[in-house]
């Protein structure tokens, strides 16, 4: 994991974690209540965005910001997915 990134979330006041799916698990639409970023760390996973009938696919390195309340479903990529979940 990268400790720049790391620290840099802390300051902006996100609590971390890390977790991993394999290939192809699916997440149904749901929202949280918290500001969530996601980082992948590893592999692949695909966010889709109904309110914006919007899919964002994210790679190791980039990120997606998800403000509270806001709907996503998610489907991991065929290497599976790590990534640094940030919740404030």
């Amino acid at each position: 994991m990268d400790a720049k990134l790391e620290e840099e979330l802390k300051r902006q006041g996100y609590s971390l974690h890390t977790w991993s799916n394999g290939p192809g698990f699916w997440y149904p639409v749901h929202d949280h209540s918290y500001h969530k970023i996601i980082v992948v760390l590893k592999g692949s996973i695909a966010f889709y965005l109904p309110a914006d009938k919007k899919e964002v696919p994210l790679q190791a390195g980039e990120r997606l910001l998800l403000p509270p309340g806001t709907e996503h479903s998610a489907t991991v990529g065929p290497e599976g997915v790590t990534c640094l979940e940030g919740q404030r």
